[in-house]
This record gives structure tokens, sequence and C-alpha cells, in this order.
């Protein structure tokens, strides 16, 4: 809708996770490397951890394209609530790229599937990366029993499977809790908000890869935008996107810090009755 007006080739701050708006953010650096460390090692787990908002999807899109084929196949469980059966079922059909049916087969046969499926593929030269996204969301033990028995999945010694957990920082205490699981995770990555500085160029980036060629966003704006946002990149591109919605129907040449705070107010905070 407001594309033209502001003279670009696409809307930059859509909410999905689309890696050429990936901006190198030092945490979110910093985390790359570290899980790229365990992957291309072969270890058995990882943990990739922040606040709801911070780019956890993204930098595992990114993860996925940066690894290549090597490392195939690369599958993701979104909605990990499941039972520990399920859970192993879902696992087994994804990695034979398989579609489940209705009925849950024994934990025994998704191991037995699971164990054939990642012995053929090191036999291929591949190594197997499995990511549970939302893995806080898991409230059974069991479950998280099972993940730490795929991290022992080895074969000449090394492990055939890394498994990623990535979720909110509730994690944190949780897996505390789980010192046997805990200990079997190589690298552990915490996701952080923007500082204003990365959140001026967070924004420019993405504005830029949309195709601006001119200041959209007035460069006092940005520490308005850190604090309305509290520098979390999902907040901050809902703030933008209506903030470019708004800008166009006023008919505006630039986006300033009043704009961006007169639209969180009536926008986008909820006042309690």
């Amino acid at each position: 809708m407001y594309e033209h007006y502001w003279q670009l080739r696409q809307k930059p701050f859509e909410p999905g996770a689309d890696t050429k708006f990936y901006y190198p953010g030092e945490s979110h650096q910093a985390a790359l490397l570290k899980l790229r460390y365990a992957i291309e090692n072969r270890r058995g787990g990882a943990l990739l951890a922040g606040p709801s908002g911070t780019g956890k999807t993204l930098l595992t899109n990114m993860l996925r394209e940066m690894l290549g084929e090597t490392f195939r196949p690369f599958v993701q469980i979104v909605f990990p609530q499941m039972s520990t059966a399920e859970l192993l079922a879902y696992l087994a059909d994804e990695l034979e790229g398989k579609s489940g049916d209705f009925s849950t087969p024994s934990v025994q046969t998704s191991i037995q599937r699971i164990q054939h499926f990642l012995a053929a593929n090191l036999a291929k030269g591949r190594h197997t990366v499995a990511v549970i996204d939302e893995s806080h969301l898991i409230d059974d033990a069991a479950t998280f029993e099972a993940a730490r028995l795929l991290m022992n999945f080895e074969i000449d010694g090394r492990p055939a499977i890394t498994l990623l957990l990535s979720g909110q920082s509730s994690i944190l205490p949780m897996l505390a809790r789980m010192p046997a699981l805990e200990e079997r995770l190589a690298v552990k990555c915490l996701l952080r908000p923007f500082c204003v500085e990365e959140t001026a160029a967070y924004v420019t980036h993405r504005l830029k890869v949309a195709g601006a060629k001119r200041t959209i966003v007035e460069s006092d704006a940005f520490a308005a935008l850190r604090e309305l946002t509290q520098g979390y990149p999902r907040r901050i591109n809902r703030l933008c996107d209506l903030g470019l919605l708004i800008g166009y129907a006023e008919e505006r040449e630039t986006l300033s810090a009043e704009h961006f705070e007169s639209i969180c107010h009536e926008l986008v905070s909820v006042a309690p009755e």
C-alpha cells in the first residue's frame, strides 16, 4: 500500500523470518558463531534462548542457509507440546520426509526409525540437525529426557544428530533443574534486545534492503524507537510498519520521534480502563 509513496521495492518490516533482512546484531552474531561451531563439529546439543520477539526463528533460518547441504536434513519441530511418543513419531516422519498417519507408534518403533535414518544419513556423509522451537513450552520431564537420549545417539563414537533447543528465557531455570540434559548442551546462546545504536542500524538496514534511497526515519527518532519497543525486533517491526503506513496517509516527508510516539500511544498501547 505505501511502498510506492516511500519509493520502496517491498515492505521492509514484515513479520516473517526472511533471511535477506537479517541484521547482524552483536548477540545475534555471537549466537550464530557458537551454533555453527556446535553443529559443524557435530556436538550432540545446543541451546538458543531469548525473550519473545528477539529473532530466534530468523537466526535459525540463517543458520540453515549457512550450513549447506552437508548438514541435512535440517528439520524444525514448531509445536513441541506433544507426548513423548508423539514427538518422537513426528521427528521420525520429518526425518524421513513422510506424512504421518493418525496413529501414534510406540516409542521403541520411533526410536528404531530414527536410529536407522541417522545411520543411513551419516553413511551419505551428512549430519542431521533437529530444532525444537518454543521448547520452553515443554511441560513433561519425559520429553526432555527423550531429548537427552537423542543426543546420546552415536555412530563410530560421535553424535549422529545435533539437537537445538530454541525457546524463551524461561527455559534456563528449567534446564538448571536437569543437569543430565544441561551438561550435554555444547553451547548456550542468549539473544538480547537491541541498544539504541543497534536499533538505528537495524531500521536503516531493513529500509535499505527494501530499496530505500533516501532518509525516511529521522535520526532523532531512533532513541524513541528503542524506548518505545525496548529494542525487541518484532516490536520495532510493528511500530515502523505502522509508522510508514500513517506517514503515507499523512503525506509526511520523513518519520520523526513524535510521529512514532503518537502512533505507539494511539494504536499500539492499550490503556487499562
